[in-house]
Parts: C-alpha cells; sequence; structure tokens
C-alpha cells in the first residue's frame, strides 16, 4: 500500500465522514437538548478517533516521514488540538474539489461549483465555529447563530460593516481565516472568468483570421481563373492573326 494509494481509498469515506462531523458538530453547538449535545459529542469524539488513524497510517505510508510530517503540522494541530477541531471541516473542501473535476471545463460548471459549493460551506463552517467562540464570552456582540452567519457572509465577502465583531482569542483567528478564504476564493472566480474572457477573445481572432485566410485563397483562386482566361484569350487571338497571314 503507497501513500497515494491510500489517499485515494480514503478520500471519500473522509468526506462523508467529514459531513457527519458537520453535522454532529452543528447539533451540539445549536441544540439545546442537553442528550442530543451529549450524542453528538460522543461522535464527534468518535470521528476524532478516525482521523487520528488516518494521520497515523499516512505518516507510516509516507516514503519520507520527516519531511511529510513537516509539512502536515497543520494537520498534526487540527487532531491534537480541541479548539481548532472545526478545521477538520477542510476535509470537506476535498469534495468541492471532486464536483470541480466532475463539473469539467465548462464555465458555468467551475464557478457554480466554486461560489455555492465553497462559499456555502464556508460561511456555514465560519458562523458555526464563532458562534461556538464567542456566545458565553463577556462583551460579545455575537450571541446567536443568526448573528454568526450574517457576520461570516459580511466577512466572506469583505464588505466589513463592523456590527459585529469578535472578541476572544479563538473567534479572531476565525475571523482571520475567514477573510483569507474569501479572498481566496474571490481570487479564483476572478481568474476563472479572465481565462474564460481570454478564450473567448483568442477563439473569435481565430475565427476572423481564418474567414480572413479563406477570402484571401478565395480572391487568389478568381485572379488565377482570370489569368488564365486572359491568357487563353490572347493565345487565340495570336493564333488568328498568324492564320490570317
Amino acid at each position: 500500500m503507497t501513500l497515494e494509494r491510500w489517499q485515494k481509498l480514503s478520500e471519500w469515506p473522509l468526506i462523508i465522514i467529514s459531513i457527519l462531523f458537520l453535522g454532529a458538530f452543528s447539533l451540539q453547538v445549536l441544540s439545546t437538548s442537553a442528550a442530543v449535545a451529549t450524542t453528538a459529542s460522543n461522535f464527534i469524539t468518535i470521528t476524532w478517533g478516525i482521523f487520528v488513524l488516518d494521520y497515523a497510517y499516512s505518516l507510516f505510508l509516507a516514503p519520507n516521514r520527516k519531511k511529510w510530517f513537516v509539512r502536515h503540522l497543520h494537520e498534526l494541530a487540527i487532531v491534537v488540538l480541541p479548539m481548532l477541531r472545526p478545521l477538520r471541516l477542510l476535509r470537506l473542501v476535498t469534495l468541492v474539489s471532486v464536483l470541480h473535476r466532475v463539473a469539467g471545463n465548462a464555465l458555468r460548471g467551475r464557478v457554480v461549483t466554486y461560489v455555492i459549493g465553497a462559499s456555502s460551506l464556508l460561511v456555514y463552517i465560519g458562523a458555526l465555529a464563532m458562534y461556538d467562540a464567542e456566545r458565553n464570552a463577556p462583551g460579545a456582540s455575537i450571541t446567536t447563530f443568526a448573528d454568526a452567519l450574517w457576520w461570516s457572509v459580511v466577512t466572506i465577502t469583505t464588505v466589513g460593516y463592523g456590527d459585529f465583531a469578535p472578541v476572544t482569542g479563538l473567534g479572531r483567528g476565525i475571523a482571520v481565516g475567514l477573510m483569507i478564504g474569501g479572498i481566496a476564493l474571490l481570487g479564483i472566480v476572478t481568474a476563472t472568468l479572465a481565462s474564460w474572457l481570454v478564450e473567448k477573445v483568442s477563439a473569435t481572432e481565430s475565427r476572423a483570421e481564418g474567414a480572413t485566410a479563406e477570402h484571401v485563397e478565395q480572391l487568389l483562386a478568381e485572379i488565377r481563373e482570370l489569368r488564365r482566361t486572359v491568357e487563353a484569350a490572347q493565345l487565340g487571338r495570336t493564333t488568328v492573326e498568324d492564320t490570317s497571314r
């Protein structure tokens, strides 16, 4: 078993586990029932164990374990530090990539996949994590999930009204991550649109050049035909003159 083979085999199972983790984390944060919150917490513990096993097995399969360990310190932090548990949902970014591959090269497919998939995911995860971090903090302005959702939308679009702002260190860290994600998302969409425009302009220019070349070829053919006609007429006239002599 190679690392690449393991990553390919575990891609969809980990995506499904991440979706289940998202549901459990949502219930734990949003539910007012202690029993539901406890059940969700137990499920989160199980998913945490699965993420730990995936990390350990990937490290075991890595050809250069030291290099792989250094390059994946963020995954170690996500697994080890409880405060970073919302970042486990970054596994769902893989789902966006898979959907992007399915969408193919069509502009609409790519834009819809990135905008709807990535934006919805980042907005919801950011709002959920922010609400969990801020709701019980002294002096917090984000005390309901609706406020957190509004704050997340405003932040990811880089509008920043300033009506809600995090007061905890963890909340501010989440805000920074969401800001970076929003900038990256807008950059991807802008680059995709720019690439499409360049492709369309190039295709139009190619068609125009092809049409021009075709017209030139037609004109050359007509000129050659006219030349043959003139030469034939001149030859006929010369023959008549010679005969009359």
